[in-house]
């Protein structure tokens, strides 16, 4: 995607990885999954990645780091999630545009309408974390195709 990215768009690309996990990775992972409501593969996916960090992808995609869905629990709380807004959901990342993605207990991701948490409005984009991130590699794979990542 990078090779020949400043000559496609007139500036060099920004950061654009799939960081591992690292030691202060997995612990955030662990305390994570004693503290919030956090769907088990989303633990396991944070076992083995620190985040993913997709700036030149459209708007950019990011999948945030364990300690960073921590503090904004601590900051925000859970975000409702689900359609009768009962379940309480984590913010994992966002598209870059100003909405969030949210993971919700039982797996599903949700997408933001708006860049606001206090009532966001949310559309069910994925029912677990892995179509999530089938997903987001589809963006991936459009976008170094056409330049086009699609709505995500």
């Amino acid at each position: 995607m990078t090779d020949d990215f400043e000559r496609r768009h007139g500036f060099p690309p920004g950061a654009n990885e799939v960081r591992p996990a690292d030691h202060d990775d997995r612990a955030a992972a662990r305390l994570l999954a004693r503290v919030a409501p956090a769907p088990a593969d989303l633990i396991t996916f944070y076992g083995s990645i620190g985040d993913v960090t997709w700036a030149d992808v459209g708007n950019g995609h990011f999948v945030a780091p364990a300690a960073d869905v921590l503090l904004r629990l601590e900051e925000y709380a859970a975000v409702d999630a689900g359609a009768n807004q009962k379940p309480r959901g984590l913010v994992i990342g966002s598209n870059g545009g100003g909405q969030s993605y949210v993971a919700a207990p039982v797996g599903a991701v949700y997408r933001t309408r708006t860049a606001s948490l206090d009532e966001p409005g949310l559309d069910r984009v994925a029912d677990d974390l892995r179509q999530f991130l089938e997903l987001l590699e589809q963006a991936l794979t459009r976008f170094v195709a056409n330049d086009e990542p699609g709505h995500l």
